[in-house]
């Protein structure tokens, strides 16, 4: 737990709301149900590329035991300290031997718009390099605008990958795109 608490950090969005930034921790699959379950059905589409309607249990376990180094999350919190929500999440999982990462951002839909998905990507980056990954690459819907936007402010490459899919490359450090104030 000293290394979550060590990398715990609260900052602002663009609005001015606070949020804390930390790694996931195994505990936080409640968090997950219930942001899951607050998922909009087209945000529920573009994160899992169908119309999931829960999370399993493996599910919940992959996106909440990790490594820390090979496999990574943060979270993104609002709310007091014993009663927060999820706000976003960014994770990377290492391809095997490799310098390549899968990275993903969610973030949920009251808090779209406000530099969340930036900031989440802006700390996943940072994380990726203290552990020697050097590319992030992923896929996207087409239809995605906020994560594109993201992407290309961030200046990955995007190619066609299957119809309606984007294949991205990210070169690390990109250029970070933070519009964030910590506190």
């Amino acid at each position: 737990m000293a290394y979550v608490l060590a990398r715990t950090t609260r900052l602002q969005l663009r609005d001015g709301q606070a949020i804390t930034l930390r790694p996931v921790v195994p505990d936080d699959r409640s968090l997950f149900v219930a942001a899951f379950d607050s998922l909009s059905p087209e945000s529920r589409y573009q994160r899992f590329f169908s119309p999931l309607t829960e999370l399993t249990p493996d599910v919940l376990a992959y996106l909440t035991e990790v490594d820390y180094r090979h496999h990574f999350a943060w979270v993104a919190l609002t709310g007091p300290p014993r009663a927060h929500w999820l706000a976003g999440v960014a994770r990377y999982v290492r391809r095997q031997e490799s310098s390549t990462a899968e990275a993903a951002v969610t973030v949920l839909d009251p808090y779209q718009g406000r530099g969340l998905g930036s900031l989440l990507l802006d700390a996943l980056v940072g994380q990726a390099l203290e552990h020697g990954i050097t590319r992030f690459e992923g896929d996207v819907l087409a239809e995605n605008d906020a994560v594109r936007a993201i992407l290309d402010r961030a200046g990955a490459h995007l190619s066609p990958d299957e119809a309606a899919v984007l294949h991205f490359e990210l070169d690390l450090p990109g250029q970070l795109c933070t519009e964030h104030k910590g506190s």
